[in-house]
């Protein structure tokens, strides 16, 4: 109880520091909303009425969907949330992503990853994501990640959509000689159905602009929704069949230059020397600079085309330092197993005395097992690329990211130019997971166009260069230990997580001169704040020195926590000889959320009837990011190769915006985390990477891909997101019916290193 008390103290402390900070700051300061960005560079006839519409005098209607869509369906659902509202259908506007600006940050993104339980919504844990709001609003950091771009805009863009549809009544109210309450909206319209008599928004828009909208503007009820909780067509979906060119790999630009980049294969090495001689007697290749950035140490090639530059790369002669990454992936585990015989560790949560449980348990009701998860690369299909023109000491970027503010960031720190003069141009994304917040292959394209005398230059990284320099999903190594009690249940549950640090180690790339220390609540995810009711309950967490690059991988901590803490709950289970799905629902008998998705994916797979023979089922369980998952995997074995054959999946996101989309980022989820489960790894020899392409680092291919199948369900009160939560129980659940199968329980990660898969 002790150390649950310092824990709440110290969240407390942080959260009246942070409610301080904003008091010190000013409270107009953070009441004070943030410029409109979209009032520079408006077209002739076209108005805006705060940061997310643009109406022009032609009818033309435009959303700003500030979070990068990289195939998860963003960019559609942000601007239903304005449509909603504005009432206006989806097939009467365009969506573009919008500048870089301070307007668009990303408050849900810190608030939600409060390091505290989800389920905990006592005065504490309020407190604390309350307060990070306020830091939120001081940061004004805009970035796509966490699965919250929903739970983010939720409210800010339906009150954009409500604010400018009652500034546009208003005006029709004072043209028309009416009073604003006897007046209609619908498609774009505005009515009097008394007079019969109406106007169109685009006629509306220029006198409405500078009207200010009323203040207590209610929302419209969940009952009275058009377009919210309804399948949605995807508004990007027509331009990416088609072929349109919309993701970064396609920019063109007049005069464009083409460059791209080799840096130090091992992690933090520094380039001693370099010869071009070769390189810049090829056709078309005009330079080859240096590179030292806080990313990484090697040489950029400017030239012609890609090709030419992707060969002059090759060409050139380097001398490379090693860099002070362990030289492989034995020593890399060593320094794991350091750590977690080491003093130093935190904790978020303690529950009970479990170390007196532990002193006093007989030696056969204790459980033990270690697990381990190795280095993971995102492998989006787009290969990394930028295209940056600095001239007239103006820096413009086109990237496929995550983060624009942060690319603004890096341009201030290469170019010393202010952030109004670097513009973003956020194209579609070719896949992110994570990969793209980071702002590396930004700072090598700012770099070589500081050596493009003022022509564009458009810089592709090849896939040996991506993958061999991550940043990656951390390797990660846990100790659990329970004490069964006669009835086999568990009277209590400590574990250890050794792991490198995302948030120092991103923090540290991103801003060189912030510290960053204490707790990482992201290294335990997935493990200390799941809603088990164990008496006696521990999770710490030890971060790992490691110098090699780790970063935000789709779903972070909960990606490899999950798999350990779900593995261990299952040998409990199957140790006491509980029903895996009983003991489950026994332990979180205490949310009714938790129990709903449990029992509906139970349902959904009959899980009393036994499967058919030669068969088994695993089941796995998450709350992460806000939505609570469970979900079943049935295998088979033929020939001494295992088979997934189908996987359930029930969720809970408390609100789904639309099912079909949701459904869909499930199933992404799914996939991505089974081919992680199945056989990705990234491991080190002589200091580098070995995995250099998809050929050593597959994902899941169409004929070994289950059949999959969701159901949602509406119970939870907080909105969670859709993006990362269908990954983490995906791994567990296939180990545990591999042990369900074979009798061989599976503690290290990817399974292909002990079992064939067909």
């Amino acid at each position: 109880m002790s150390t649950i008390g310092k824990i709440a103290r110290r969240t407390f402390l942080f959260g009246t520091a942070a409610v301080a900070g904003g008091v010190a700051f000013g409270y107009y300061s953070y009441t004070k909303p943030f410029a409109n960005p979209l009032k520079d560079g408006l077209a002739a006839g076209e108005a805006t009425f705060n940061p997310y519409v643009k109406i022009g005098s032609d009818g033309k209607i435009t959303i700003i969907a500030p979070r990068a869509e990289m195939g998860q369906g963003s960019y559609t659902t942000l601007a239903a949330l304005v449509c909603e509202e504005l009432d206006v259908r989806l097939d009467q506007v365009s969506i573009e992503h919008g500048p870089p600006s301070p307007a668009y940050f990303n408050a849900a993104a810190l608030s939600e990853g409060a390091p505290v339980p989800q389920f905990d919504e006592g005065m504490v844990a309020e407190s604390l994501r309350a307060a990070l709001k306020i830091v939120a609003k001081f940061v004004a950091l805009q970035f796509t990640g966490g699965s919250t771009s929903m739970a983010d805009g939720f409210e800010k863009m339906r009150y954009a959509g409500a604010g400018a549809r009652e500034a546009l009544k208003e005006a029709a109210a004072r043209k028309l000689g009416v009073a604003t309450s006897t007046l209609q909206t619908a498609d774009g319209v505005i009515s009097h159905p008394a007079s019969g008599r109406s106007l169109s928004y685009g006629a509306l828009a220029s006198d409405a602009a500078t009207i200010e909208a009323p203040s207590g503007i209610t929302l419209r009820d969940r009952k009275g929704w058009k377009i919210l909780g309804k399948p949605q067509p995807r508004k990007d979906m027509r331009a990416k069949v088609t072929g349109a060119p919309i993701f970064g790999v396609d920019v063109t630009l007049p005069d464009m230059l083409y460059g791209t980049v080799r840096m130090n294969p091992s992690p933090g090495g520094k380039m001693k020397s370099f010869d071009a001689t070769a390189a810049l007697a090829m056709p078309g290749v005009t330079k080859v600079v240096a590179i030292d950035s806080p990313y990484g140490q090697g040489i950029g090639v400017i030239a012609d085309n890609t090709w030419r530059a992707f060969k002059a790369a090759e060409a050139v002669d380097i001398k490379w330092e090693h860099g002070p990454a362990p030289a492989n992936s034995v020593e890399i585990d060593a320094v794991l197993k350091t750590t977690l015989d080491g003093p130093g560790f935190f904790t978020l949560r303690t529950i009970g005395d479990p170390d007196r449980i532990f002193a006093d348990a007989p030696r056969d009701k204790v459980v033990e097992a270690e697990y381990d998860a190795p280095y993971l690369a995102h492998a989006a299909m787009e290969p990394m690329n930028a295209t940056a023109r600095l001239k007239d000491d103006v820096l413009e970027v086109w990237a496929p990211n995550q983060a624009p503010t942060l690319i603004q960031v890096v341009g201030t720190r290469i170019t010393g130019l202010p952030a109004d003069r670097i513009r973003v141009h956020t194209t579609f994304l070719g896949g992110g997971f994570g990969r793209r917040i980071e702002p590396d292959f930004s700072d090598y394209a700012i770099r070589l166009a500081r050596e493009g005398e003022g022509r564009p230059v458009k810089v592709t990284w090849t896939r040996e260069e991506d993958m061999t320099h991550g940043p990656y999903r951390p390797v990660a190594k846990s100790r659990y230990r329970a004490v069964l009690g006669g009835d086999g249940m568990p009277r209590a549950l400590t574990g250890s997580v050794a792991s490198p640090s995302v948030a120092a180690n991103a923090v540290e790339r991103y801003f060189p001169d912030v510290p960053m220390g204490g707790p990482d609540n992201m290294l335990i995810d997935g493990a200390y704040n799941q809603p088990y009711g164990i008496e006696n309950y521990r999770i710490d967490g030890r971060k790992a020195s490691l110098a090699v690059p780790v970063g935000f991988w789709r779903s972070v901590g909960y990606s490899y926590n999950t798999f350990m803490h779900e593995s261990f709950i299952d040998e409990i289970a199957h140790i006491g000889g509980k029903d895996p799905l009983e003991l489950r629902r026994a332990l979180m008998s205490d949310f009714p959320v938790a129990l709903g998705v449990i029992d509906k994916v139970a349902t959904m797979v009959s899980w009393s009837t036994p499967p058919a023979p030669g068969r088994a089922r695993g089941l796995a369980f998450a709350l992460s990011f806000g939505t609570w998952v469970a979900q079943i995997i049935e295998v088979s074995k033929t020939a001494g190769t295992i088979r997934i054959e189908k996987v359930w999946c029930a969720a809970d996101p408390g609100i789904v915006l639309d099912p079909l989309n949701f459904k869909a980022q499930m199933m992404s989820g799914i996939i991505y985390g089974l081919s992680a489960a199945v056989g990705q790894q990234i491991t080190f020899a002589d200091g580098v990477v070995e995995q250099s392409n998809f050929h050593a680092y597959d994902a899941l291919r169409m004929n070994q891909s289950p059949a999959i199948e969701v159901e949602l369900l509406e119970n939870a009160h907080r909105l969670g997101g859709a993006g990362e939560p269908g990954t983490p129980p995906s791994m567990p659940a296939l180990g545990n019916a591999i042990f369900a199968l074979t009798g061989k329980r599976l503690r290290a990660l990817p399974f292909s290193k002990e079992v064939d898969f067909a």
